[in-house]
């Protein structure tokens, strides 16, 4: 599908359309596949799921800006609401259906309760390696990455990087209205 096919489908599609931009190579465009054809059975006749082989699309690619895959793009009457790249657990995937369907950019996705552990864990270990081997040089990294993957488990939760995300992106979006 060329890029001035895709934008034609897109515009006269009278459903919201949710486009998978995958590779046959890609592992995590195999691993999010499956949820992807489920949830594709599960809203049959709302949402129409296309997907976009990314190695025979390089114009589209460029066009939509994507520079990684797997991407997920939910557009709603022509426009994209949200955007996904990477592998995803289905329940992410899912926001972005429901996302497609009413037209609206989902909320924040928190981490599963799985990932927060593992994240939690994955970064202790690293401070508490970090520690054992000493404290100097490069190891000050290794437990700065640590302490990074573990707030990546909790930061949702802090009250301080909310207020600060929240002021960093009234600031950003007002500058890039004004361009």
């Amino acid at each position: 599908m060329s890029k001035v096919d895709f934008f034609e489908k897109l515009s006269k599609s009278p459903k919201p359309v949710i486009v998978d931009f995958w590779a046959p190579w890609c592992g995590p465009c195999r691993v999010i596949g499956p949820a992807i054809e489920q949830l594709a059975r599960e809203y049959t006749g709302r949402v129409e799921v296309w997907k976009v082989n990314a190695d025979n699309e390089p114009d589209l690619m460029r066009s939509l800006r994507i520079f990684g895959i797997p991407t997920v793009i939910a557009f709603h009457g022509g426009q994209e609401v949200i955007r996904r790249t990477g592998a995803a657990p289905a329940r992410d995937l899912q926001a972005l259906f429901e996302a497609a369907l009413s037209g609206n950019k989902p909320g924040r996705i928190s981490p599963s309760p799985s990932q927060r552990t593992s994240r939690l864990v994955v970064g202790l270990v690293l401070i508490i390696l970090a520690i054992v081997i000493g404290l100097s040089g490069i190891t000050w990294l290794l437990a700065g990455l640590g302490a990074l993957i573990m707030f990546s488990g909790v930061y949702d939760r802090c009250p301080i990087y909310r207020m600060l995300s929240t002021r960093l992106a009234d600031i950003f979006v007002k500058k890039s209205v004004d361009m």
